[in-house]
């Protein structure tokens, strides 16, 4: 049954049941099927629509929210934008402590949307008072009647795709599924889905995305924080340099560390051969993909879901700018 054939009440219900869509000539030398779970399906045009309405939700059932509260959170924007959107239709004010590595795509939709927006340097460590966790923390300290979402801290960011992105896909291939390729930031997505994919059948292998300059995947192997792994890159919404809770580490089973330009040149290359536009940080999965079956990871039996995160209009400054792919030696 088609759920939007008749009035749409809100544009909240159209959060979730994204499509899944089969990958042809860009996966055409790789050994299996691939198909992505394309997230800017939903009215926010990210995954993030999921987690914000689900904790939104849940602070409202707790009646930790209520009419005229003000939500302040910490974003790559992605997540302050599927913010913003739910706090107009349900009548919440939204301040969101940004990282100034985020696109002003990102920034401009964010003051568009109403947002108070505070951009932050990405480039200190998280404890610094310039951070953008600092700052979110500090502006709900000092914001009467607020609630922080801290979504790296979160567990019902895994919740929410546990309920939703998992079920969607194992329903979506009738079971078939053998990996998951997920990116990981705040580690929600992969850990929630990847979680609920494994209760179904155990052999399912969940593979990770990073990116050089992150810590996570190192500490998945080590369980150390090094934080001689941290150094500056460009991808928006993966990795980090530091340990979310949001992350479920031993759902997980290996990681793949991506470049900034390897990332942004398969985003390119998924439009031109896909016809699909999607964001920078679907592009790192996708290069992280072919890595793992350059490590012969996958077989002709294999059934690949890639999450693609969020779409590309978020980034038409970044990197579907060919002066911004020059200026940083891409192209």
């Amino acid at each position: 049954m088609i759920r939007n054939k008749g009035i749409t009440n809100s544009i909240l219900e159209l959060v979730g049941e994204t499509p899944l869509i089969k990958l042809h000539k860009i996966t055409k030398d790789l050994p299996g099927n691939y198909y992505a779970k394309f997230e800017a399906f939903n009215p926010g045009n990210s995954a993030k629509d999921r987690i914000a309405l689900h904790i939104i939700k849940d602070a409202e059932k707790k009646g930790i929210l209520k009419n005229g509260a003000t939500i302040v959170e910490t974003t790559s924007g992605n997540t302050g934008f599927s913010l913003a959107m739910i706090s107009i239709v349900r009548g919440y004010k939204c301040i969101l402590a940004v990282s100034d590595k985020s696109s002003i795509d990102k920034i401009n939709l964010l003051t568009t949307m109403g947002a108070e927006v505070h951009v932050c340097p990405a480039n200190v460590a998280p404890e610094d008072p310039r951070s953008y966790y600092e700052v979110a923390k500090t502006i709900h300290k000092k914001t009467k009647n607020s609630v922080y979402i801290n979504q790296y801290f979160n567990e019902l960011n895994i919740e929410a795709h546990y309920r939703t992105t998992g079920p969607e896909i194992w329903e979506q291939t009738e079971g078939k599924v053998t990996h998951l390729v997920a990116a990981s930031g705040t580690g929600g997505t992969i850990s929630g889905t990847g979680k609920y994919l494994k209760e179904q059948n155990s052999t399912i292998k969940v593979l990770g995305v990073d990116a050089f300059g992150s810590v996570l995947k190192k500490y998945h192997e080590t369980k150390e924080l090094d934080l001689n792994e941290v150094s500056p890159y460009k991808i928006e919404g993966l990795g980090k340099n530091l340990i979310p809770t949001a992350t479920d580490f031993d759902v997980i089973d290996i990681y793949e560390k991506v470049s900034d330009k390897d990332a942004a040149l398969e985003a390119r290359a998924i439009v031109k051969k896909e016809g699909m536009f999607p964001g920078y940080t679907s592009g790192a999965v996708m290069q992280a993909t072919k890595q793992y079956a350059a490590q012969n990871i996958f077989t002709k039996d294999s059934f690949v879901v890639l999450i693609f995160p969020d779409h590309g209009s978020r980034y038409l400054n970044k990197i579907y700018s060919d002066q911004w792919m020059q200026k940083n030696n891409f192209m």
